[in-house]
């Protein structure tokens, strides 16, 4: 655990990378351990002791550097307080969680800090792959400290894309062949994250993401040439009273406008 009074000393992202890598050590320990398993949201979603212990460290180390920050996470029952700040953290201890309980490696700890509905400081770290994504609001966007930046394929290029086949039902026929549906990612923030350092063009996000799935994520593809929009092209808002989002889409900034293009079925029906 980070000291408190160190931890009160350091910039926001020095806090949430120390506190993210911190977290996933702490989930590592018990990845592929067979952790207890609760499930929540009517028996949809499961929770482990992983993303509780992981959630734990965060809080305790967030929450005491910046006492007045509010506070977003995915295990910890929301309260309406956070609205009442202008900064927020918004966290995902274990975001995959189900990939996580199979053992895959695709999951991360997603911290950010969100200022005015929008990420200033973003971290995702994926201790499984010994991977760590960075970025700031003006800066560049990090992975492993080295710059990273989205794919720069055009035209007719092959479009890699983390999709389900329902999405690509609408798609032009001709824009369709070019497609390449990529293996199912079980993390959404990792996910973008892929978009963000070239391996995937796009990805198209299904109803009911919420802001600690995406809020680092997004600037962190951000700083690096893409952008997170909803299905008219719209920037995200984060800390709002409701915490989910509808479709989305995130890319390149050259591949987006052909996306939105061809999702825009799914927009006006």
């Amino acid at each position: 655990m980070i000291d408190s009074q160190k931890a009160s000393r350091l910039s926001d992202v020095d806090l949430i990378v120390g506190a993210a890598l911190e977290a996933g050590k702490i989930a590592l320990g018990f990845f592929r351990q067979s952790p207890e398993v609760w499930w929540k949201n009517n028996g949809q979603s499961p929770v482990s002791a992983a993303d509780f212990a992981a959630n734990e460290s965060l809080a305790a180390t967030l929450r005491a550097a910046r006492p007045d920050y509010g506070w977003l996470s995915e295990e910890t029952d929301d309260d309406a307080e956070r609205l009442k700040h202008a900064t927020v953290f918004v966290v995902d201890p274990i975001d995959g969680t189900r990939g996580f309980l199979s053992g895959l490696d695709l999951w991360c700890v997603s911290v950010a800090v969100v200022t005015d509905g929008r990420p200033v400081a973003g971290v995702l770290y994926a201790p499984a792959l010994d991977e760590l994504f960075v970025a700031t609001a003006g800066g560049e966007a990090l992975k492993n400290g080295q710059p990273i930046g989205v794919s720069q394929r055009v035209g007719d290029d092959i479009h890699r894309l983390a999709t389900g086949e329902d999405m690509l039902k609408g798609f032009d026929p001709d824009f369709r062949k070019t497609v390449e549906r990529v293996k199912h990612v079980p993390s959404l923030a990792y996910r973008l994250a892929m978009v963000a350092d070239g391996r995937l063009e796009g990805t198209i996000v299904k109803r009911n993401s919420h802001d600690w799935d995406l809020a680092a994520a997004d600037l962190i593809l951000e700083r690096a040439g893409g952008a997170l929009v909803d299905l008219s092209g719209n920037a995200l808002r984060y800390n709002r009273a409701e915490v989910s989002h509808d479709e989305l889409c995130g890319a390149s900034a050259s591949q987006l406008p052909e996306f939105l293009r061809q999702l825009s079925h799914r927009r006006d029906g």
